[in-house]
């Protein structure tokens, strides 16, 4: 993740390259509103998940003030870090279905984080060496 968007222009951050539906802002929003969303419904049974699909996406292709880039890079780097201790903590029985749930384990729910977030930080490179900005 850090590599993906290290260095990441601000001024292309909002930039729907040809032939593409996403910006980079609303891939890292996606990716971070998703992120979210399975963590806390790993973590508590009364987590209401967005509405499906637009709960998951950003309203705007380009991030709406200055620091929002950085702000959704920390929150999505901070739960990325809980779902490691969560799946890390002894007391975490991986194999358990979550209570709240309808089926889920906490293995699974990790699984899909990793699924979810290489699918689009590869979708992410593609982004920026259509931009002209991925280092070969």
């Amino acid at each position: 993740m850090e590599e993906v968007l290290a260095d990441f222009p601000s001024e292309l951050r909002g930039v729907r390259p040809a032939g593409l539906p996403f910006t980079a802002w609303r891939l890292l929003e996606h990716m971070r509103i998703a992120q979210w969303d399975i963590l806390e419904f790993s973590r508590h049974a009364k987590h209401v998940s967005p509405d499906w699909p637009q709960g998951y996406w950003p309203a705007s292709d380009a991030p709406p003030y200055a620091d929002a880039w950085d702000q959704s890079v920390l929150a999505f780097e901070a739960d990325l870090r809980a779902m490691k201790r969560l799946v890390k903590n002894p007391s975490t029985n991986l194999a358990a279905r979550i209570p709240h749930g309808t089926g889920q384990t906490i293995l699974r729910e990790a699984l899909l984080i990793a699924d979810h977030n290489a699918y689009h930080l590869g979708q992410l490179v593609i982004l920026r060496r259509l931009l002209g900005v991925w280092k070969d």
